[in-house]
């Protein structure tokens, strides 16, 4: 069966093709987790999809694993041995998180114990949902961009104006910017569903997919004008730790350390941080001078001088994003004071996208994943006050950004289980990516099952993991041939990684190696 699985996809669009590379049909099949009138699920049938897994090595089905207190141990150190094959799956998922998640948005305790994940990372009732969950994605670092510019995108005025950075008297005048260019913006996002939802209903209301979902035949109403018994509409927000980043960036060193102005950050995030030394010189002059004020050698006055010569009268554009990068702290490494902006950044998103209804009857509910088109919405949004330059992929999912976090995944999971996980209850997504060392022998498999429980206590929602080393990688990217069975995780699913785009096999690439547990 598994193996028929692979056998169907659907031919897409070039821009699609490159966007959401190596996109399968979405068989999610889910193992474990709870009955509906509660008790563990866990059965024969489990271990049995565990080991088809094993065998076959496939993208398809996409295999998860739901995971609560009440989990065997046996069941988590099989997904662990799947896990530690590398082919990215099983994909990991907290009732503790989903099911209150689901019960928010009105399903009964019985239906909400009873989810499967469908596509990447959502979770619904089978069979009694139309959930139209990849209804978008929206660009968190975009509105950011444009609330920094007073509503501007390239000189024209694209949302309503919200002042200008210069005007600004603390990080909480950006937020405000950036929650009410927000407003505007899913606004326009929500339009935008609801239109194609009407005409969808017009034009394709599914018969057949309608006769197969509760309440549709009863209610004489197909699933595209209302039938289904759950309805709802999921747009996903995507670059979360990038506006965090940012946040905490323009707090320490715009507002609070004055290290560098509002207009020299924007002249330099519009120059793409151009002009001046090479990145190892901007890298190492930060780093030093950051180290002597650190031990006092250095007095604030002749700090400011230093930073004033390289971020105004030298205008040294890669030295002011070296110490974007290098001195201010950064989502994902368990650090309270930037954590909490990467929360108020997806909560902000999230409460703005709860507010809509569908014309299903339904609601609109927030999701914070990627699918891979954190790549293709990186390449449209300009330089950011993280030290993000213009073009460059943005952060996926809940993930920090690629090679910011420092301290290894535990500091990483206790950063992402700070979000609210619960009102994002279209899914998240946090990847990991570790050496194959790291899971090797029984050893290196508890330490897996721990690290997931310990997260899934913290109340994160989701995890999954790419365990291949950056030399494999890159090797298959340089001899494809070679590496024709090479499956990886993308994001909320596995692909080829021969038959990806390069763009996703560099974000892959580049994202942080964990060499311990």
């Amino acid at each position: 069966m598994f193996l028929k699985l692979n056998e169907i996809n659907k031919v897409r669009d070039s821009a699609s093709t490159k966007a959401f590379g190596g996109y399968p049909m979405f068989q999610n099949m889910i193992v474990g987790g709870q009955k509906p009138e509660g008790g563990d699920a866990t059965n024969e049938l489990s271990f049995l999809c565990l080991e088809a897994t094993k065998h076959t090595r496939l993208p398809s089905p996409s295999i998860s694993v739901r995971v609560w207190q009440g989990t065997p141990d046996e069941l988590m150190l099989k997904a662990a041995e799947i896990t530690a094959l590398g082919t990215g799956m099983p994909a990991y998922y907290n009732d503790d998180v989903v099911i209150p998640a689901l019960l928010n948005r009105g399903l009964t305790l019985e239906d909400a114990r009873d989810y499967g994940i469908i596509g990447c990372v959502e979770p619904q009732k089978g069979g009694k949902t139309d959930g139209w969950h990849d209804s978008g994605f929206f660009n968190l670092a975009k509105t950011l961009e444009i609330a920094l510019r007073n509503g501007k995108e390239g000189g024209v005025q694209v949302g309503p104006q919200t002042g200008e950075l210069s005007s600004f008297r603390s990080v909480g005048d950006v937020i405000d910017a950036y929650r009410r260019q927000m407003a505007y913006f899913v606004r326009l996002l929500v339009n935008a569903d609801n239109s194609v939802d009407l005409a969808h209903a017009q034009r394709a209301p599914l018969p057949f997919l309608s006769s197969m979902v509760d309440d549709c035949i009863r209610r004489g109403k197909s699933v595209m004008n209302g039938g289904a018994h759950y309805n709802f509409t999921g747009p996903q927000g995507v670059g979360v730790a990038n506006v965090g980043d940012s946040f905490e960036v323009l707090d320490q060193l715009v507002f609070r350390q004055k290290a560098i102005s509002p207009q020299d950050l924007l002249k330099a995030m519009d120059s793409d941080f151009g002009g001046g030394k090479s990145s190892d010189e901007a890298w190492l002059a930060v780093n030093i001078y950051n180290e002597l004020y650190r031990r006092g050698l250095i007095d604030k006055d002749k700090m400011a001088k230093i930073n004033n010569f390289y971020t105004g009268s030298y205008n040294n554009g890669e030295y002011i994003r070296q110490m974007l990068l290098n001195r201010a702290p950064k989502y994902g490494n368990d650090i309270d004071e930037v954590d909490r902006y990467a929360k108020e950044a997806a909560l902000i998103y999230c409460r703005e996208v709860e507010k809509y209804r569908n014309p299903r009857g339904g609601r609109f509910q927030p999701g914070l994943y990627p699918a891979s088109i954190n790549v293709a919405m990186g390449a449209v949004t300009g330089a950011t006050p993280d030290g993000r330059k213009a073009g460059a992929p943005l952060a996926d999912g809940v993930s920090p950004s690629a090679g910011a976090d420092k301290l290894g995944p535990t500091a990483v999971m206790n950063s992402v289980a700070k979000l609210d996980h619960v009102i994002a209850s279209n899914g998240t997504l946090l990847n990991q990516k570790f050496h194959p060392s790291v899971l090797q022998g029984e050893n290196g498999l508890r330490n897996l099952t721990n690290l997931i429980r310990g997260y899934f206590r913290r109340l994160g929602m989701h995890v999954q993991f790419n365990v291949v080393s950056r030399e494999t990688l890159i090797d298959a990217q340089k001899h494809p041939e070679q590496y024709r069975s090479l499956v990886v995780r993308v994001a909320g699913y596995s692909a080829q990684f021969v038959t990806l785009d390069k763009s996703i096999q560099d974000d892959i690439i580049n994202r942080t190696e964990q060499e311990a547990v």
